[in-house]
């Protein structure tokens, strides 16, 4: 294995790399053959990295050092986790919930996830049902036998964080819907609805996703219909988001630049990255996501960057108040980037045939807003500025815009 470290006695780049995982470099558990070649031609004869790369996925059921790993094996590199963006990494960056009681949602380890992230009191949805076991009855074979014991002093949950998509969704809806019922209590029967509802965090966006299968899969996207379905119906009220993380929302592109510039600068390239190139799969994420960040760095970082919620404006988290509260280094890094291009593959959720399109622009604008409920459909953010066969052309085609050469 070649060790992905960077090379400093090169030519210093001015542009960064983003990469989606699913659909780009892989298809499920089986390596995508581009990917292996595409990442031959980033590294120089000694195995250093010619220039900063991040990997951003909007999945989430695994910590960043896992992922980096499987990369590592995948591409015959070391990956290092600082390298990995899940959809979940931005969270460590909301540090006045850190403090919080939170109740969390997903597969995979998810309470050491949220301890990752840097959340201190962490409750399940298996340990809520365990405390509570009469609120989960879909499931005959799972309902008590026996009246369980009233639980007592269990912490009041405060917000809720949904990492991804869950194993049994019929119980995490149902409890979710409880804890906000309740106003965090799930043990009392409320008397009023609680206006505004305990805070909700959503990680990954997604509607479907890329895995072994010919067409695409549910992703946490579907489950969030459901639950913001169930919560309209039983209370006739929207349910609000208190930030949405993973692509396609800027605060995730931030921090992806923001990683992209430690990389840099911890190597000694001390000239700024002006451009950004995301390579995805997924209209509705990777080059959503893409044009929406490069809209607001066309636009100067301003507020004026916006998607429509519900009438209201929305950017991103509002990414303009939350840089400032979250991170003053983080702001600090983000002032010289100037653009970010979407190149757009065609092995994975879109185009899954491998080819390009005859019509590219017409199959993407003329197909169904997979988005979410929060973000306005605008054909230009979902139209690629480049769309290429596989991950292996798009970066033969950032070289070729920058005049890159191979040591």
């Amino acid at each position: 294995m070649q060790l992905l470290s960077f090379s400093c006695d090169q030519l210093q780049p001015s542009f960064g790399l983003l990469f989606d995982i699913d659909g780009v470099l892989v298809r499920g558990r089986n390596p995508i053959p581009a990917a292996v070649d595409a990442f031959r031609k980033l590294v120089d004869h000694t195995g250093k990295l010619q220039v900063p790369v991040v990997f951003v996925t909007n999945a989430g059921n695994c910590l960043r050092q896992a992922r980096a790993q499987e990369l590592s094996s995948l591409l015959g590199l070391e990956v290092s986790e600082d390298q990995v963006i899940l959809s979940h990494s931005p969270l460590r960056m909301f540090h006045p919930f850190h403090k919080k009681c939170v109740l969390v949602s997903g597969q995979g380890p998810v309470e050491e996830i949220a301890r990752n992230v840097g959340f201190q009191h962490v409750v399940t949805i298996e340990a809520l049902r365990e405390a509570f076991p009469l609120l989960d009855m879909v499931d005959h074979s799972r309902r008590p036998k026996d009246m369980p014991p009233v639980t007592v002093n269990f912490p009041t949950i405060e917000a809720v964080i949904l990492f991804g998509e869950p194993v049994r969704w019929e119980t995490s809806l149902q409890l979710i819907i409880d804890v906000l019922l309740s106003n965090g209590k799930p043990e009392v029967v409320p008397s009023c609805l609680p206006q505004p509802h305990i805070p909700i965090f959503a990680c990954n966006m997604d509607l479907m996703w890329m895995a072994e299968a010919e067409i695409p899969r549910f992703g946490h996207g579907i489950f969030l219909v459901c639950l913001e379905s169930i919560y309209k119906k039983v209370t006739g009220q929207e349910l609000k988001y208190e930030a949405l993380i993973g692509k396609p929302s800027i605060i995730t592109y931030s921090f992806a630049e923001y990683l992209i510039k430690q990389q840099a600068q911890r190597l000694g390239w001390a000239g700024p990255i002006r451009r950004l190139y995301a390579i995805g799969d997924n209209p509705m994420a990777d080059i959503y996501g893409a044009n929406l960040y490069n809209r607001y760095l066309q636009m100067g970082h301003q507020d004026s960057v916006q998607a429509t919620v519900h009438g209201n404006m929305f950017m991103g988290a509002a990414l303009s108040e939350e840089l400032p509260k979250l991170s003053k280094d983080w702001k600090a890094t983000c002032s010289f980037t100037k653009s970010c291009e979407s190149i757009l593959v065609c092995t994975g959720v879109y185009g899954n045939q491998g080819e390009v399109p005859s019509d590219p622009n017409e199959s993407i604008t003329k197909t169904v807003f997979h988005g979410h409920r929060d973000f306005r459909f605008d054909p230009s953010l979902v139209e690629a500025s480049y769309i290429v066969q596989d991950v292996n052309e798009a970066v033969d085609l950032v070289f070729q815009k920058e005049d890159w050469l191979r040591p």
